[in-house]
């Protein structure tokens, strides 16, 4: 899940700025010297250090610490490799299971994080299509935020190349997410019609690539005005300010009918307000509730009101209508074969030239317990499929309380 912006009723906040040239490096973990009399440890038993960033409970940014752990070398179970992670993503879900509204999220204390890049660094003994030096993307249900994560093998896939390790980072979540929206869903065809709210975050800039690789497909996009130039600069055929207009009225007058495809990540009354632009025989596709979030922790008002707001139909009412209500999460799928054959279709496209996670910024990891200072911040990262390295420096703190 992603999303561009926060609901209407927050403010615009002051853009983020981009971390040119990295902190200065932190010291060194220290390691308690070895006895002399202690044997020299082989190299197998030589510690590890690597730092995580652990959601230690529910509730504001505060909660989010960097940790900094030696370790043994893991002993890999059948399926598994160890992978040095380079770039990791964050995004909506994170926000969510943050105030603990994700329900695939184990309970604090956890390590969050379900995308990341690098390179690994061992393997078990069965695996035979991976191997020591290997690039990969890396995905699991959570644990991608720390220098070192054990994953099964087969939820890693070869990096292109020319792909970089943040592009890497950026790419599973939101082109997977949108593409079997897109595809799997909607059968999106030539000549077709698509609302994309919040076109300039990660979901929508890669639902807007996505439209792009079909003739004829017109996109209507909601987004601040500031965002208006980058997103038509993507593709984007209409965009238009949700917060000084009405999308309604705005896409009726381009396209009195309505449009084919909606896809919706906010929930509540934006829910009802999409079906009704729907053409005979369009659908919506529901894959989110970004209306709920208004702060850094849980907001019980906010979550009433969407869910007072929700769209309720029946059967009935969608045959009179032609017209279909479908959900998605990704988080969700089980089913092997789509999921990686989505993935390998996206990375296809990607050697193509026909899409291109867009990096806003990166961060460090000492940094992003900074940077995830309000919810609206971290939709703004999201949005862009913003990245933290996992570099051995230390964080400007004043340089991100000025940027805020």
């Amino acid at each position: 899940m992603s999303g561009e912006e926060a609901p209407t009723q927050q403010q615009e906040p002051e853009q983020v700025k981009k971390t040119d040239e990295p902190p200065p490096a932190a010291p060194e973990p220290q390691l308690e010297p070895e006895s002399s009399s202690s044997p020299t440890p082989t190299e197998e038993e030589k510690p590890l250090s690597s730092r995580a960033l652990v959601l230690t409970g529910y509730g504001g940014y505060e909660k989010i610490k960097l940790q900094v752990k030696t370790l043994k070398k893991p002993q890999l179970k059948p399926g598994e490799v160890l992978v040095r992670v380079k770039a990791c993503g964050l995004n909506f879900a994170e926000l969510l299971g943050k105030q603990g509204l994700y329900d695939l999220l184990p309970a604090p204390p956890v390590i969050m994080g379900m995308e990341g890049s690098g390179v690994i660094e061992a393997v078990a003994d069965d695996v035979k299509d991976r191997k020591v030096g290997d690039r990969v993307i890396a995905m699991d249900r959570c644990g991608m935020w720390q220098e070192l994560v054990v994953v099964l093998a087969k939820r890693t896939y070869p990096m292109p190349d020319e792909m970089s390790f943040e592009e890497a980072a950026a790419l599973p979540i939101n082109y997977m997410t949108a593409y079997m929206m897109l595809f799997e869903m909607a059968n999106l065809r030539p000549g077709k019609s698509v609302l994309i709210h919040m076109a300039a975050g990660g979901v929508g800039i890669a639902a807007t690539q996505l439209c792009q690789t079909v003739q004829d497909v017109t996109v209507f996009g909601t987004a601040s005005a500031s965002k208006h130039e980058t997103i038509s600069q993507g593709g984007v055929t209409h965009p238009i300010d949700y917060r000084t207009k009405d999308y309604v009225t705005e896409i009726r007058k381009n396209s009195p009918k309505g449009v084919d495809i909606v896809l919706d990540p906010l929930g509540g009354s934006d829910t009802q307000k999409g079906f009704g632009l729907l053409k005979p025989l369009g659908m919506i596709i529901a894959f989110g509730a970004a209306n709920c979030v208004t702060g850094q922790k849980k907001n019980l008002l906010a979550m009433a009101k969407t869910w007072y707001n929700q769209l309720s139909l029946n059967t009935l009412k969608l045959m009179q209508t032609n017209k279909a209500i479908s959900g998605f999460h990704l988080g969700y799928i089980d089913d092997e074969e789509l999921f990686d054959g989505t993935i390998f279709k996206l990375l296809e496209l990607y050697k193509q030239g026909k899409i291109k996670p867009r990096i806003d910024s990166c961060y460090h990891f000492e940094e992003v317990s900074f940077v995830i200072k309000t919810t609206y911040t971290v939709a703004i990262i999201i949005q862009c499929s913003d990245l933290f390295l996992p570099s051995f420096t230390k964080s400007d703190q004043h340089l991100l309380e000025k940027a805020f």
